[in-house]
């Protein structure tokens, strides 16, 4: 009987052990199956290339969010979490002495000239200057013989209707001369450079005594940064922020792509300004071929508005004159402790050299996106031949993003980043590109690696780089004569004091 009974136990244990064991080979398979499901598991790019590949099959054509990206991000809240001291306000009230325009004394016509900021800045600052000299001005021309060709004009880029109403206030503005005027001699002029006031006031006003009208043949940097009255700063503002809408079609399709992109969760937005123009203009080609630096040094000869023909790229990088490279922007995001898993929106036109020069970024952050990936080419289509409405897309998604960083401070990047003052001071990181090229040279010579001390070295470099609130800078001590303004922060990338105040003053607009 007890032989009995063992026998039984024994033949018990043995089936635990059998169920037991078959068990554990089926979780690991299960694990294996999930985790290595080939010989070998997906790179960086492939995985990326699988992510993008879900963008165009999980979007319905409202663009509504199908699916759960299921990103995880670092618990590392000061990554986006803003500055304190922000709690600032757009300020844009007028005096109680400013009068809505009366009769003017002739007509403004505005040809602007560059891209699509360059011209956006110029156009506001021909607003004020309508108001100064007391014209009315005709909707502006845009540039179609820039680096870019493009065909557009205002109403095909801005929203005219919007801008013709929310100035009503300021000045007049009409869409076209008066046909008995079309034809009659104007005062041609280039206004000059960084100008006050007194300037228009005292010598462009004197036309008036014998034109009917003024073509400023140029729109770009016209009025002074600083040292001019509340009341032409404040109208800078209001023309720049709030008049100058993108037209309709631009702004829902820019709002769409904000949408998708949050359908990842907080992002970047990458101003990447690695773009062939830029690199032939200033001269930097560290990082390229000696074929891609002969190219670009040929078109910078062959362009006759680009005076400066001789440039030492090594020189221009040391001063902190060239754009990161997409290398660079990788090891400056992932020393700053941003998990390789962040989306990163990139704007930027066509970058030189294409994945050639994007794989070591790509390495840093599999999730690259831009307009193109995150949109079927049918909805691009209408914007894709024009450059200025191509810029729009991306000025507004990088305006909406969670963090901003440009890799080069050029119109684009002023202009956004004083846009993301203007509506509160949102996260922007300002890169340190001279005091970065430094840390950089000492990784390539083997004397730095990435890590601990690298990210801490160049989050203390940033740490009041982020945009926090702060009086735009005057001129560099030193400079004389127009580099003296050349030298000042621009206007439009830091409008504070002229047009932000804090939460608690009322606006009045």
């Amino acid at each position: 009987m007890r032989g009995c009974n063992l026998g039984s136990r024994t033949l018990s244990l043995l089936r635990r052990l059998l169920i037991f064991a078959i068990g554990a080979i089926t979780v690991v398979a299960i694990l294996a199956g999930h985790f290595f499901p080939s010989s070998r598991p997906p790179g960086r790019a492939e995985t990326a290339r699988l992510e993008i590949e879900l963008v165009h099959e999980n979007y319905s054509r409202d663009g509504s969010k199908q699916f759960d990206a299921g990103r995880k991000f670092s618990k590392s809240g000061n990554l986006w979490i803003l500055s304190p001291h922000r709690n600032t306000m757009p300020c844009l009230e007028q005096n109680s002495s400013y009068t809505p325009p009366s009769a003017t004394r002739g007509y403004l016509v505005v040809h602007t000239n560059g891209g699509l900021n360059q011209m956006r800045m110029g156009i506001s600052d021909m607003v004020a200057i309508a108001r100064i000299i007391n014209a009315t001005l005709v909707i502006p021309k845009l540039d179609k013989k820039s680096f870019w060709q493009d065909s557009s004009n205002f109403s095909d880029v801005f929203d005219e209707e919007h801008f013709v109403r929310s100035l009503r206030k300021d000045i007049k503005i009409v869409r076209k001369l008066p046909n008995e005027l079309i034809t009659r001699l104007k005062a041609v002029t280039y206004f000059r450079s960084w100008s006050n006031q007194e300037y228009y006031t005292d010598e462009i006003s004197q036309l008036w005594n014998s034109h009917q009208v003024i073509k400023a043949a140029k729109s770009d940097s016209r009025l002074a940064n600083n040292n001019l009255s509340a009341e032409v700063q404040k109208l800078r503002c209001h023309a720049f922020f709030e008049a100058l809408q993108f037209a309709p079609r631009i702004k829902a399709f820019g709002n769409l792509l904000v949408k998708r992109m949050r359908s990842h969760g907080r992002y970047i937005a990458l101003h990447l300004r690695y773009e062939k123009d830029m690199l032939a203009f200033s001269g930097c080609t560290y990082g390229l071929s000696p074929e891609e630096a002969d190219e670009l040094t040929k078109i910078r000869e062959s362009t006759p508005h680009w005076t400066v023909k001789d440039i030492d790229p090594l020189e221009q990088r040391a001063k902190g004159y060239c754009p990161l490279t997409p290398k660079e922007v990788g090891i400056l995001l992932s020393a700053m402790g941003y998990p390789s898993n962040t989306p990163i929106y990139v704007a930027a036109g066509e970058i030189y050299g294409g994945q050639v020069h994007m794989a070591d970024l790509q390495a840093h952050f599999p999730m690259l996106l831009n307009k193109e990936m995150l949109s079927s080419p049918e909805e691009l289509k209408p914007f894709t031949s024009f450059a200025s409405q191509m810029a729009a897309l991306d000025y507004i998604v990088s305006v909406e993003s969670d963090v901003f960083v440009p890799s080069y401070s050029g119109n684009m990047a002023r202009a956004v980043a004083g846009h993301r003052r203007f509506l509160g001071h949102r996260k922007t990181i300002s890169p340190d590109r001279k005091a970065l090229v430094i840390l950089f040279n000492k990784i390539e010579r083997g004397k730095l690696r990435e890590g601990k001390n690298l990210s801490k070295l160049i989050t203390s470099i940033h740490r009041k780089r982020q945009g926090s609130p702060r009086k735009r800078r005057g001129p560099i001590s030193g400079t004389r004569g127009k580099e003296r303004f050349r030298s000042e922060e621009a206007f439009y990338e830091n409008p504070l004091p002229d047009c932000i105040c804090p939460m608690e003053t009322p606006r009045k607009r």
